[in-house]
């Protein structure tokens, strides 16, 4: 019997969109499945919207490349679809003589990786781009830039819709299996309240879930015989990272993205601008258990945090001057302490069961390199 339709992708993040609009302009019949009421309503719409450069991957790594590929591939399809995008650039600073070594080595694997535009800067001449910083030594990186997150992902979704794919929405996916044949996907309505259940059957099926991908990939690959995957072969687990974000009260005095040295599990405290110019630092690195967005600073300690922080390059901060924000919380394939894990994109070659992919810890750099991810997912369909 014929599947109800050739591919599911499940996830209406802006990955999730990326590959639906891949798969449905390559001429698949695709459906893309979304709990939530509106695409992008987790990991998408909650992070600093920076087109990043590519600086701090592992050479030859998955983050590395598909950032490199996918920061072109976004300045390109946002001037093609009128979307908001400003290369405002990013200095990369340290606060201490003690940070200089880092700053080198960050530089150092940047132009490993094949970022060639990073430019030296001494104290004077980052003080001359941003007069109210303080640093030791900085690096400007003049191709990194900020986007239009949500108007990136609306023409995400236009470029679907008219390619004849299908955006399902308020629809959670409760499971999936292997079927002789066949994938079939579980379905509850998230706005009825009797949460009925149905079912599809797929022929392909992307799981571009974000933080939810373990859940659904587990007992997936425990059901399927041995014979059915390749030996040993088992689904990564997935950590949670939760951020926060404090906006500035008022307009900053910078023009451009200022990023400290990295820390455990981030990219460190830095200051981002949206396309309105309002400013935002974040986000803090706090491990969580449980998926929650509440925003946790009941006694003022975060906000404390940030500031001794943010005065080591900004000292003129003003105490009163930040205000919570929002939360984000990032899908992590490691946990506190250990390094940071590559993207993990396992498709029949990883796990050896045709017409299926998984994404797992698809984090920062994910909105940079969803173009260029949406063509890996394609390519590792196609293969054979």
């Amino acid at each position: 019997m014929p599947a109800d339709i050739e591919c599911i992708i499940i996830g209406a993040g802006v990955v999730g969109l990326a590959i639906a609009r891949e798969l449905a302009m390559s001429g698949r019949q695709i459906m893309l499945i979304e709990q939530h009421g509106q695409v992008g309503a987790e990991t998408s719409s909650r992070n600093s919207e920076v087109i990043h450069a590519g600086l701090y991957y592992p050479p030859g790594s998955l983050k590395a490349r598909l950032c490199i590929d996918g920061k072109e591939l976004l300045y390109r399809f946002a001037d093609d679809n009128g979307i908001a995008v400003r290369r405002l650039g990013k200095l990369l600073v340290a606060t201490s003589p003690a940070q200089l070594p880092k700053l080198e080595a960050i530089a150092a694997n940047a132009r490993a990786c094949g970022v060639d535009d990073l430019v030296q800067l001494s104290p004077a001449q980052a003080r001359a781009l941003e007069p109210e910083l303080v640093c030791h030594a900085a690096y400007l990186s003049p191709s990194t830039g900020i986007i239009d997150t949500h108007g990136f992902m609306q023409a995400l979704e236009g470029h679907i819709q008219a390619n004849g794919g299908e955006v399902v929405l308020s629809t959670r996916v409760a499971q999936v299996s292997r079927e002789a044949d066949c994938y079939r996907v579980f379905l509850a309505s998230t706005s009825d309240r009797a949460d009925t259940m149905g079912s599809l059957t797929c022929d392909t099926l992307v799981l571009a879930t974000g933080l939810h991908t373990s859940e659904l990939a587990v007992p997936l690959f425990d059901s399927l015989p041995a014979t059915d995957r390749k030996t040993g072969y088992a689904p990564p687990a997935t950590y949670f990272a939760k951020g926060h974000y404090f906006t500035l009260f008022g307009r900053a005095p910078f023009s451009h993205l200022i990023y400290p040295m990295p820390g455990d599990g981030g990219l460190g405290v830095h200051l981002t601008l949206d396309i309105a110019g309002q400013a935002r630092f974040g986000p803090d690195v706090t491990w969580i258990d449980q998926i929650s967005y509440t925003f946790d600073d009941a006694d003022g300690a975060r906000r404390s945090a940030f500031i001794e922080e943010i005065r080591r390059w900004w000292p003129d901060l003003k105490a009163d001057a930040l205000q919570p924000g929002y939360a984000g919380i990032r899908p992590k394939l490691s946990r506190a302490g250990e390094p940071a894990a590559d993207f993990a994109i396992h498709g029949p070659q990883t796990h050896g069961r045709d017409g299926l992919v998984a994404l797992f810890g698809i984090e920062s750099p994910g909105l940079t390199a969803a173009l260029s991810i949406a063509r890996h997912v394609g390519a590792q369909l196609t293969a054979r």
